[in-house]
C-alpha cells in the first residue's frame, strides 16, 4: 500500500477565521504556505501563495489526494487561488470519513496522539503567528509535520482497517473503524 501514487496535502493560513469575519468567509483566510508530500517521489513539496498555480497543477494530476479536514479546510482556502472545481478531485478526507463513523468532528492532534502515539508540534493559530513574524522556516517545518502525521495515520489506516481516539466523555481509547483500502 505504501508504494502506491497519491499525495497527502495541508495548508497553512494567512489569518484566523475570527480576522476575516467567521468560517462563512473561509476563501479570505488566504494561504500562507502549503506542504505536499508525493508517495512517489518519496519527498516533500512546498508552496508559497505565489506559487498555489503549481499546487493545483500537482493536485489535478495526483491519482488520489489524502488529507485531513481537507474538504471543508484546505479545498474551500485553496478555492481562492484557482477556479478549478477542487470538489471534482479524487479525495480522501480522513476527517470526513471519521465524522461519517462516529456522527461527530475530532482533532487530527486527537487521533494521532492516540493512534501513533504523535502528537502535532503546535496548532493553526501558532502557524498564523509565525506567518506573520517571517518565521518561514518554523511555519514550513510545522505543516510538513502535519502532512507527515497525516500520512503515516492514512497509512496506519489503510493496514489496520481502524485508528484510535481518546474519549473524552469517557476517559478512554476508542476505536473507529474506517475502509482507506479502496480510498
Amino acid at each position: 500500500m505504501a508504494d502506491e501514487n497519491y499525495v497527502v496535502f495541508d495548508v497553512e493560513s494567512q489569518r484566523s477565521a475570527q480576522d476575516v469575519g467567521g468560517w462563512k468567509n473561509i476563501r479570505d483566510l488566504g494561504i500562507s504556505v502549503a506542504v505536499v508530500y508525493v508517495t512517489a517521489e518519496d519527498s516533500y513539496r512546498v508552496y508559497r501563495e505565489a506559487e498555489l498555480a503549481g499546487l493545483v497543477d500537482l493536485l489535478r494530476n495526483a491519482p488520489l489526494i489524502v488529507g485531513f479536514n481537507i474538504i471543508d479546510f484546505d479545498y474551500r482556502v485553496l478555492s481562492r487561488y484557482t477556479d478549478f472545481k477542487l470538489s471534482m478531485l479524487p479525495t480522501c478526507d480522513l476527517l470526513a470519513d471519521i465524522h461519517r463513523q462516529l456522527g461527530f468532528r475530532l482533532k487530527l492532534d486527537d487521533v494521532a496522539l492516540s493512534t501513533l502515539n504523535t502528537p502535532k508540534s503546535a496548532d493553526g493559530l501558532q502557524a498564523i503567528q509565525w506567518y506573520r513574524e517571517g518565521k518561514w522556516n518554523e511555519l514550513i517545518e510545522y505543516c510538513k509535520q502535519d502532512v507527515k502525521v497525516t500520512r503515516d495515520l492514512f497509512e496506519f489506516g489503510r493496514q489496520q482497517g481502524f485508528v484510535y481516539f481518546n474519549d473524552k466523555f469517557k476517559n478512554a481509547r476508542r476505536k473507529v473503524i474506517v475502509n482507506w483500502k479502496s480510498a
